[in-house]
C-alpha cells in the first residue's frame, strides 16, 4: 500500500466522447476527412502519396479556400495528413499493369501530372471515425498529432533539392538541424505546458511565449539573465511561433502568435511595441483539453508517469488511498469521487478502512484521505466507523468522524488515543509537504490544546513520534515550546532505541 510521489499533478480529462467531438473539429482533421470523402478512382498522387500539382487547386475549392498558393499549401497538408492517418489508401499502380499497360500512362492532356505513381481509395480509418467508438476517433486523431508534431519540427528551407544526396537521403548537416534535438525542444515545451495546466491553482489562463520559452533556457538558479541567454530566448520564442502556428489546426493549443510588426526579416529592425507591457504581442498559447489528452498520451508513450483523476476508479481502496496520498486536494476529492461512483456506499467504508491500517511512513496519509472519503460515503459508513471505536490505530479517526456528524453515543477518547491521533495527524502533514502556515498552525495549535503536550508525547506509540516532535520543534515559533519539543523528540528515539 506504499506510494510513489507521481512525476506530474493528476489531470481531469473530459470525457472519451466530449475529446473525440473536439477531435472531429479540428481544422485540420475536418479538412483532411472532406478531402478523403472527395478522393476517387480518378485522384492522383505522386510518389510519396501527395497530390500531384494539378489537382490542388480542385482540393482547395472543395475545402472553401482560395486557389492561389496558400490555399494549394493548406490543401496539400490537409490530405498528406488523410494519407497519414488511414483515411485515404494509396494504391500501386504497378499491381495492375498487366492487366492493362496503358491504364496509368498520361501524355499531359488529362489535367493529372505525368510522373503520378498511384490512385487512391478511401481507408478503413474513414468509415471509423463516424461509426466507430469515441477510442477509434482518438487514436486516429492521436496519429495525426503525432504527424503534425513532425511537421512542427520539420527544417525550413528554400531549396529542398540541394539536400538530397544521390542516394535518396537528406544531408541534415547542411541544414544546422537535428532532428532529435528539435523533438525533445518541442516535447519539453510542451511539457512545461502541460505541467503549467495541471498544477495546483493554474487555472485557464493562457501562457505567454516568452515565459514558456525561457522555462527552457533560463538556469532555474540565475538571477537576471545575460543577453547572451536573452538571445537565445527570443530565438526560442521564434522557434514557438513557427510551431505552434503549425500544431493549432490539430487542435491541442489555442494560440495568439506573434505581432507580424515584431518580425524583421533579416537585415531590417523589428517594430518596436507601441505599449511594452502587452506581452500579448509575443504569442499567448493555451492547451486545449483536447491538447492535455494528446500531451498526456504521448508523456504515456514516452514512459513518463502522468496520472489522470479517474486512473484508480476501478481499484482496491488500498491502491485509491496509496494513489491519491501526494494528490492536491482537489484532484484527491475527484478520484474518491468516481471510485464511490464505480463501487458504490455499500461496503465501501470498511474497505476504506481496513485500507487505512498500516505503520509504514504513508499509512497517516491514508488514513487521512480515509477520513475524507468517508465524510463522502455519508451516512451509510456510520456501521462500519462504529466497528472500529475500540481500534487503536482507527478509534481516534472514528470518533472524530462520528462528532462531525453529530453521532450520539461516541465514547470518549482515552488519553492515549487523543495523543496518538495528534501525532498522526501531523504525520500525515509532514508526509503531505503540505502548506508551512497551516502546518504551523496545526503544530501550534495541538500542542496548546493539552497542558505538558511534549512532557507526554515522547511516550507515545507511534512509528513517526520522534519525526514529528522534532518537525514540531523546528516549527513552533514560541522558542520554550521549540526547546521543549526537541528535548522530547530526543526522549522518544532513546526509548525506541533501547526498546521500552
Amino acid at each position: 500500500m506504499s506510494a510513489e510521489r507521481p512525476t506530474l499533478p493528476p489531470v481531469r480529462l473530459h470525457t472519451e466522447a466530449e475529446l473525440a467531438r473536439d477531435a472531429l473539429a479540428a481544422p485540420l482533421l475536418a479538412r483532411a476527412v472532406r478531402l478523403a470523402r472527395w478522393a476517387g478512382p480518378d485522384t492522383r498522387v505522386g510518389a510519396g502519396g501527395e497530390l500531384v500539382d494539378a489537382q490542388l487547386p480542385a482540393a482547395a475549392e472543395h475545402l472553401g479556400l482560395v486557389a492561389d498558393e496558400d490555399g494549394a499549401a493548406e490543401a496539400s497538408e490537409a490530405w498528406r495528413l488523410a494519407v497519414d492517418t488511414g483515411l485515404v489508401e494509396i494504391e500501386d499502380p504497378e499491381t495492375d499493369e498487366d492487366a492493362d499497360p496503358d491504364a496509368h500512362s498520361h501524355d499531359g492532356d488529362d489535367g493529372h501530372d505525368g510522373d503520378a505513381e498511384g490512385t487512391v481509395t478511401a481507408g478503413e480509418n474513414l468509415a471509423l471515425l463516424t461509426g466507430g467508438s469515441p477510442q477509434d476517433v482518438l487514436t486516429i486523431w492521436l496519429d495525426g498529432l503525432e504527424a503534425a508534431h513532425a511537421d512542427a519540427t520539420a527544417p525550413v528551407f528554400d531549396d529542398f533539392a540541394d539536400l538530397v544526396g544521390e542516394d535518396g537521403s537528406v544531408d541534415f548537416d547542411a541544414l544546422d538541424w537535428d532532428p532529435e534535438t528539435e523533438a525533445e525542444f518541442l516535447d519539453g515545451v510542451l511539457g512545461n505546458l502541460y505541467l503549467i495546466t495541471v498544477g495546483e491553482g493554474a487555472g485557464d489562463e493562457p501562457v505567454p511565449l516568452p515565459a514558456l520559452a525561457a522555462s527552457m533556457i533560463v538556469p532555474d538558479d540565475m538571477g537576471e539573465p545575460t543577453d547572451d541567454i536573452l538571445e537565445q530566448v527570443s530565438d526560442a520564442m521564434m522557434r514557438l511561433d513557427d510551431q505552434f502556428r503549425v500544431l493549432e489546426p490539430i487542435g491541442i493549443v489555442e494560440y495568439h502568435p506573434v505581432d507580424e510588426a515584431l518580425l524583421a526579416e533579416e537585415g531590417e529592425e523589428a517594430v518596436p511595441p507601441a505599449d511594452d507591457d502587452d506581452v500579448t504581442r509575443y504569442g499567448m498559447v493555451k492547451l486545449t483539453p483536447l491538447g492535455l489528452y494528446g500531451i498526456r498520451a504521448r508523456m504515456l508513450d514516452a514512459g513518463v508517469d502522468a496520472p489522470a483523476v479517474g486512473d484508480l476508479a476501478d481499484k482496491g481502496a488500498d491502491v485509491l488511498l496509496g494513489g491519491i496520498a501526494y494528490y492536491p486536494e482537489e484532484a484527491a476529492r475527484g478520484e474518491i469521487e468516481l471510485w464511490l461512483a464505480r463501487h458504490g456506499a455499500d461496503g465501501a467504508a470498511g474497505e476504506l478502512l481496513d485500507a487505512a491500517r498500516g505503520e509504514d511512513p504513508q499509512a497517516p496519509l491514508r488514513r487521512l484521505h480515509c477520513q475524507q472519503a468517508l465524510a463522502l460515503v455519508g451516512a451509510e459508513a456510520e456501521p462500519a466507523v462504529r466497528a472500529v471505536l475500540g481500534d487503536p490505530e482507527l478509534g481516534g479517526l472514528a470518533r472524530v468522524w462520528l462528532a462531525e456528524r453529530g453521532a450520539a453515543d461516541v465514547p470518549a477518547p482515552s488519553e492515549a488515543m487523543i495523543f496518538w491521533l495528534a501525532i498522526d495527524t501531523i504525520a500525515a502533514q509532514l508526509e503531505a509537504d503540505g502548506d508551512l502556515d497551516e502546518l504551523q498552525g496545526l503544530v501550534e495549535g495541538l500542542s496548546g490544546q493539552h497542558s505538558g503536550f511534549f512532557d507526554e508525547a515522547w511516550r507515545v506509540d507511534h512509528p513517526a513520534t520522534a519525526d514529528v516532535l522534532e518537525a514540531m520543534g523546528r516549527l513552533h515559533s514560541d522558542k520554550k515550546q521549540a526547546k521543549a519539543a526537541r528535548k522530547a523528540a530526543f526522549k522518544a528515539r532513546s526509548r525506541s532505541g533501547s526498546g521500552n
